[in-house]
């Protein structure tokens, strides 16, 4: 396989929703395609069929209004940019979200991924309250405190540098947006981990990018208005939660960041982290730091293969 794609291995992702995935048959075919334009000296080419303007998610929770400067794949179409970029297939988004001017299948590419859970309601009561630099020195010892057994199953270490953005959080419009520096070891790139939470009657719906350190600014420019472009449908949305009927979730605003908590109760289970080092894409089934990356690079052997 052309060792472009090669290297953007195994992978994650501000907006959220569920939809089935893709049969592993259906999506294994662009990969399958790749490897037969590589064992023949070409360049594999993708063709992605974009769609533009509002864009009702699947599962029908939200709608985005993406205006002319982003493009949308449906998640068929997400999934087959997923396995071209080398992930394994089956992954359940509800599409992603690129720029106009950006070329996701190029060597600096990069994607949003939209992703929905439907966990209950998120009680951000506990907003005004966190102390951000407390959960950073937390989050830090967490993933290093876990770096041993990594090394032990064959994964590369994980560090947590800091906040390349410190979490801020809107609570008039239930929207919540942080980015990390994250370090893999071996690479003296740093991978920016840029991410936001749009909070809903029933859910979090999330949208997820990443890309290397060095395209913060880039990335900063094109998420800031992408935190604008999500907005829940009516019936779903954030102030229409019933206490006597509607779910609330089991954790609060904290937990959506620190990873943690959340995930031991599920919560990423469902969600995919996109992450870019070493120039691969890497996807995860939790969406944490500390004890739960521990599957987030695969063995360097079988990423090289």
């Amino acid at each position: 396989m052309n060792t472009t794609i090669a290297t953007k291995g195994l992978l994650l992702g501000m907006l959220c929703l569920l939809a089935a995935p893709a049969s592993a048959q259906d999506a294994a075919q662009p990969e399958a395609a790749a490897e037969s334009a590589a064992e023949g000296g070409e360049e594999p080419a993708f063709e992605f069929d974009y769609q533009g303007g509002d864009i009702q998610l699947p599962n029908k929770i939200a709608t985005l209004h993406l205006g002319e400067a982003y493009r949308y794949l449906n998640p068929a179409e997400t999934e087959k940019l997923l396995v071209a970029w080398g992930n394994p297939p089956g992954n359940e988004t509800q599409g992603s979200i690129i720029p106009r001017e950006v070329d996701p299948m190029s060597e600096t590419g990069w994607a949003v991924i939209v992703t929905y859970v439907d966990e209950g309601h998120v009680d951000d009561s506990d907003a005004a309250e966190i102390d951000y630099d407390e959960m950073l020195a937390d989050m830090k010892a967490g993933t290093e405190d876990h770096n041993d057994a990594r090394k032990a199953d064959g994964y590369e270490a994980i560090h947590l540098v800091g906040w390349a953005e410190k979490p801020h959080y809107d609570a008039a419009t239930k929207k919540l947006y942080w980015a990390q520096e994250l370090s893999f070891e071996g690479s003296s790139t740093h991978t920016l981990n840029y991410e936001v939470r749009v909070l809903g009657r029933e859910g979090v719906l999330s949208m997820n990018a990443v890309s290397t350190i060095d395209q913060l600014s880039q990335v900063k420019a094109d998420m800031k208005p992408l935190i604008e472009v999500a907005e829940f449908n009516p019936g779903h949305r954030y102030a229409e939660f019933n206490a006597s009927t509607d779910r609330m979730a089991e954790y609060g605003l904290g937990a959506l960041i620190a990873g943690g908590v959340a995930a031991k109760l599920g919560l990423f289970g469902k969600l995919f982290a996109l992450l870019v080092a070493f120039k691969k894409f890497i996807i995860i089934g939790l969406l944490a730091l500390g004890g739960f990356l521990a599957r987030l690079f695969g063995k360097k052997k079988d990423a090289e293969a």
